[in-house]
């Protein structure tokens, strides 16, 4: 199927005038981009543009730099300087108040974005001493009921940060909270290579647009 163009939609539909008219919580990642971005290129509508730029994104947080975005065609140093700009404001203004983790209930609000994909998505976010979050990152993609991640995966952003402890968290696409065994198993694995290496996993939460379940909170860590 042909994905519609941002011409192809309806004028309130597009995300210009839909952050105008409704607000911007009202957009999806994809869309926000897109305003941010502007345009796209001859070749490539700004959604589809944008949806390339947001899985960078959700790899590289608050860490993406210039480098990362000129890399896609279309992106010039100006627009990659937008958006690196427009994180590290935004970055500046929410840090100041602490981004403090003291209840499962506190990491949701920043990952709800991420109930709406299709996959799966492994996100980890790591914390210092002080359960101030770090940075938070995408770090495995996987399909509709099963992500693959590894441990080194989990903890390979852990220690170039220098964090304390992580958070780690995935999404269920198919609407139910509930853990499978193949979220125990890599719960425990994670634990334990955590533990190893002096970075604590604090919880593991699978959440949907809706709801979450906290592994803590279950006492399963």
């Amino acid at each position: 199927m042909t994905k519609k163009r941002i011409t192809d939609l309806p004028i309130h539909d597009r995300p210009r005038e839909k952050l105008v008219g409704k607000g911007a919580a009202a957009l999806s990642d994809r869309e926000l981009l897109a305003v941010l971005l502007g345009k796209g290129t001859a070749r490539m509508d700004v959604l589809t543009l944008a949806e390339k730029l947001a899985r960078v994104l959700d790899e590289k947080g608050l860490g993406v730099t210039i480098d990362d975005l000129t890399a896609f065609e279309g992106i010039g140093n100006a627009k990659a300087a937008l958006l690196v700009a427009a994180l590290e404001y935004a970055r500046r203004r929410i840090k100041p108040a602490g981004i403090s983790i003291r209840s499962p209930a506190d990491i949701v609000p920043h990952l709800r974005h991420y109930a709406d994909r299709k996959q799966e998505h492994v996100i980890c976010a790591t914390v210092n001493g002080a359960n101030e979050i770090l940075n938070i990152r995408v770090i495995a993609i996987g399909l509709v009921d099963r992500a693959p991640v590894h441990p080194r995966e989990v903890f390979a952003d852990a220690m170039t940060d220098r964090a304390s402890a992580i958070i780690l968290a995935h999404n269920h696409p198919a609407g139910s909270t509930a853990p499978s065994p193949h979220d125990r198993e890599i719960t425990r694995q994670v634990k334990a290579s955590g533990d190893l290496l002096g970075i604590a996993l604090l919880d593991h939460v699978i959440f949907t647009r809706n709801s979450y379940f906290s592994f803590l909170e279950a006492g399963l860590l």
